[in-house]
């Protein structure tokens, strides 16, 4: 157990230092919450089931029997909700001789960094492990996958690696716009933003904003952006993959955050070291429902 005594930066314990840095950087705002969305629980898990629709019309002949239809249940996605904390143990002298208030008041600021870092992170890897095998919902494939079984067959949002472009775009927009229901029925679903990493913020925003058609001579509209297919661009900081976009649609219960606890900090005396302890714990889950709410591609 790691204990911050004076030896760990003893140079604190004297006066003259004329800057300490590293610890004043400033924040990231908020980024899962604008791709998850934020639900309160109450319950130590929470489970997101999807109901499969019925299938097509028949023609009922005169005198018939129409044809009877129910719709089922399909994949269930049960997601736990996990307490993540922290904590940092500093001695009673340590605290009494240090020099410089800024140093004690950042050792504070800290910890709320490093669990609000971990939250997006945990939540990023929803999409960072969203082409791994092993990491698989409620019906047994990866998020994104060719293969997500269905009452009408498989079905797909595992888009053709390419690096983002207006062709990339063009295809995956495609892809989004034909998309149909567990039952194998069109349903109106449509891009709300492009999520990608800070390498593609430029090539990005030149497809999405420019009137005209990019790295092209010829004098024609630009399609996407004339038709407002993807609303805004989101770039989220914690992707690992710096090729990798997402299309996020509106189709709803699908990229999910639980928040069963929320940040909590606390601190403390042990009686008979005197060390000073502080900590902080949080408990939530992050995870998706319909697969049909996202769409992923690699990059080339």
């Amino acid at each position: 157990m790691a204990t911050i005594t004076r030896s760990s930066m003893p140079d604190l314990l004297w006066p003259g230092i004329q800057a300490i840095f590293g610890t004043t950087y400033e924040k990231l705002d908020k980024e899962y919450s604008r791709i998850f969305d934020v639900r309160r629980s109450k319950k130590a898990y929470e489970k997101v089931l999807e109901a499969t629709g019925m299938g097509l019309a028949a023609v009922k002949p005169e005198g018939g029997s129409i044809i009877y239809d129910a719709p089922g249940q399909g994949p269930a996605t049960i997601m736990t909700h996990v307490t993540y904390g922290l904590g940092y143990i500093i001695t009673r002298e340590a605290e009494e001789d240090g020099q410089y208030q800024e140093v004690a008041e950042a050792n504070a600021r800290m910890l709320p960094w490093s669990m609000s870092t971990t939250k997006e992170i945990v939540h990023a890897n929803i999409l960072n492990r969203g082409f791994t095998a092993g990491y698989v919902g409620g019906d047994g494939v990866t998020l994104f996958s060719a293969s997500h079984p269905t009452v009408n067959g498989l079905q797909s949002n595992l888009l053709t690696p390419a690096d983002i472009s207006e062709a990339a775009l063009e295809d995956a927009l495609t892809v989004v716009n034909t998309a149909k229901n567990s039952a194998g029925m069109p349903i109106a679903m449509k891009a709300v933003r492009l999520i990608t990493g800070p390498a593609n913020i430029f090539q990005a925003t030149r497809i999405l904003e420019s009137e005209l058609r990019v790295n092209t001579p010829n004098n024609d509209v630009n399609a996407i952006k004339t038709l407002g297919l993807v609303p805004e661009i989101v770039i989220n900081h914690y992707l690992d993959d710096l090729d990798a976009w997402y299309l996020q649609t509106n189709v709803p219960d699908g990229l999910i955050s639980y928040q069963r606890r929320a940040l909590d900090l606390e601190k403390d005396e042990d009686f008979d070291t005197e060390n000073r302890k502080h900590k902080a714990t949080e408990r939530y889950s992050a995870g998706w429902g319909d697969w049909r709410s996202v769409y992923g591609n690699t990059g080339a």
